[in-house]
């Protein structure tokens, strides 16, 4: 009985919570409801600290809202402001317009680039990985004709660029490298068909060798090493 009580709390309070959030707004004329649509997706998003999915967003919204058309609503709305919606792994995201990029620079605050300062090596490695995915680091060496660091990879799982695969059907079955959510994100990118190559990236100021190493820079904003002397 003890156990029946208690599920009929948790059913109780599952219920009160959905009541207490009126995602469809009925008591509400049509366009007011729309705009208070607009408003909760782009608090969301505002607040979110990866891009939002539309899952996400389906919960703060009513169930026929078209939220593809409330997207296009709240770009429109910033047109003209000096950030932006952009879709990014397989979300949506406020990003910095590039054009602003100097004076985000010269402002010398901290942001919330995520920018990535990495070595030559450490960036052809990582787009090896995103052209060739899933692949070992056995094959990354075969690719490069040396043997590719496990220091390397390393770097590129802490940077959260990268992470492990599923292992290789090979002997031994060694793990696999795939690139994450995060890497789209970084550079700005919907899915992997969006993969620009290395020649693009250096077109586009993305990458830019500096001695022996590369800025990558994201959301028009270059972020220098720190140490470099």
């Amino acid at each position: 009985m003890a156990g029946a009580s208690t599920g009929t709390r948790q059913r109780t309070g599952k219920r009160d919570e959905d009541r207490a959030f009126d995602r469809e707004l009925e008591d509400l004329p049509a366009a007011l409801r729309w705009r208070e649509w607009m408003m909760r997706v782009e608090a969301v998003i505002f607040a979110s600290a990866e891009p939002v999915t539309r899952e996400t967003l389906a919960r703060v919204v009513g169930k026929d809202c078209a939220i593809d058309l409330l997207i296009d609503d709240l770009r429109e709305d910033l047109v003209g402001r000096p950030y932006e919606l952009v879709s990014v792994a397989g979300g949506w995201q406020h990003r910095t317009r590039s054009v602003y990029a100097d004076t985000i620079r010269a402002s010398t605050v901290e942001t919330r680039s995520l920018a990535a300062t990495l070595s030559r090596q450490e960036a052809a490695v990582l787009m090896a990985i995103a052209t060739l995915q899933p692949v070992t680091r056995g094959e990354l060496s075969k690719a490069f004709g040396k043997e590719i660091g496990r220091d390397t990879i390393a770097s590129l799982r802490s940077a959260g660029l990268i992470a492990s695969g599923p292992r290789s059907p090979t002997p031994g079955a060694p793990y696999t490298y795939v690139t994450t959510r995060h890497f789209l994100s970084a550079f700005g990118m919907e899915t992997l068909q969006d993969l620009p190559d290395v020649e693009m990236l250096e077109d586009a100021g993305l990458m830019q060798g500096r001695e022996n190493d590369v800025v990558l820079s994201f959301d028009g904003v270059e972020e220098a090493d720190v140490d470099e002397a």
